[in-house]
């Protein structure tokens, strides 16, 4: 391969803040990550549609080259899409369509199948199933952002960047003003039950807010729904509330993967209480921030109000970064280029753990 990496990079979202009207949990991630490996000497070819351009409108200044063709690529890296049912598996061109299925199927069939190239596969929503093929066939890796994956995958997390992380301050942050006492971002999917057992409860005692999409709503008539938010105001909402629950689908939950969410709301201060049941919680917040209930809940958030601003507070928040480790991008990019490593064998010279390059 030599000492540059040509990585065909294959993601259905956005670099920058994109448009509203849509999930992409990715914006808060992606353009880091893509940065980073930029930096260690990587090309990236991107080969989904720029959506950036295409939909948001933005111009990225022309540092990142998307190609719709089957550019030469050394490895093919996947953002894995699954199924959507009148999304992305109706005909091309007709109303509400989205081609990222498509896309996929041409990008496997031509690197994976026919060229035998190196795929890495990261499984982000947990939509691969168990027993897929792709799991198992030579020259392919599979990557899911969870602490305890699926036997045969790699770990990825989802990275938070190392600048972000050194610069957050606790006094400041536990000092700023906080008169949301409960906030939450995200949507509905899956997450009912979550929602009933850790949130719901509490939102009738405090001031609160929810963003996301959450169709069905009549259930909790009493709650204060927003909707949809541009991706700029999350930070907004977590920095205006003392904290939030990070409540996940239990096929998250079972695996020990926590969304980006995590640190969305710590960088901005906002504490996350955790519920006992997700895998490994212990080494995503510290103990005090584990909840058993939506009556845990309520006396966690009674607590931190009356602790709010004090050294306490400020103690808890200087913790909740410390968690963050976990995620740190530079850490993220040495794990990459290590399964990077595997699929190229020894013909690569690709830097991997034992690299002494830092990514800033």
């Amino acid at each position: 391969m030599g000492d540059e990496v040509i990585i065909g990079y294959s993601f259905w979202g956005f670099l920058g803040p994109g448009i509203t009207d849509t999930p992409d949990g990715g914006r808060s991630h992606r353009r880091p990550l893509v940065d980073a490996l930029i930096g260690r000497g990587h090309r990236l070819i991107f080969l989904q549609a720029d959506r950036d351009r295409l939909e948001a409108g933005d111009d990225l200044g022309g540092r990142y080259a998307f190609e719709r063709g089957l550019p030469e690529i050394d490895v093919l890296f996947l953002e894995w899409r699954w199924i959507i049912p009148g999304r992305n598996t109706t005909s091309c061109g007709t109303p509400e369509h989205t081609c990222d299925l498509h896309r996929q199927h041409e990008l496997l069939d031509h690197y994976t199948v026919v060229r035998s190239t190196p795929t890495v596969i990261w499984d982000k929503d947990r939509q691969l199933p168990t027993g897929s093929p792709w799991r198992h066939r030579p020259g392919v890796i599979v990557c899911e952002a969870a602490l305890a994956p699926t036997a045969g995958a790699h770990s990825l997390l989802f990275p938070v960047d190392d600048a972000l992380l050194d610069s957050a301050d606790p006094r400041a942050l536990a000092a700023a003003s906080r008169p949301i006492t409960l906030g939450y971002v995200g949507n509905q999917y899956d997450r009912d039950e979550e929602f009933d057992t850790y949130l719901a409860s509490a939102a009738e005692r405090f001031p609160h807010r929810v963003a996301g999409k959450w169709p069905d709503t009549g259930r909790w008539p009493y709650m204060t729904f927003l909707g949809r938010i541009p991706f700029p105001q999350v930070h907004e909402l977590y920095g205006g509330a003392l904290a939030t629950v990070l409540l996940l689908p239990q096929r998250y939950a079972a695996a020990g993967q926590v969304t980006q969410r995590i640190f969305e709301a710590v960088l901005a201060g906002c504490l996350p209480l955790a519920p006992a049941d997700i895998r490994h919680v212990e080494r995503f917040v510290p103990p005090w921030l584990i909840v058993r209930d939506g009556t845990d809940v309520i006396g966690k958030l009674a607590r931190l109000r009356a602790i709010a601003g004090s050294r306490e507070h400020m103690r808890l928040i200087a913790e909740c970064l410390h968690h963050l480790e976990l995620f740190r991008l530079s850490t993220q990019i040495r794990a990459l280029e290590a399964v990077l490593a595997d699929l190229a064998g020894p013909r690569a010279r690709i830097e991997a753990v034992s690299s002494g390059r830092e990514v800033r």
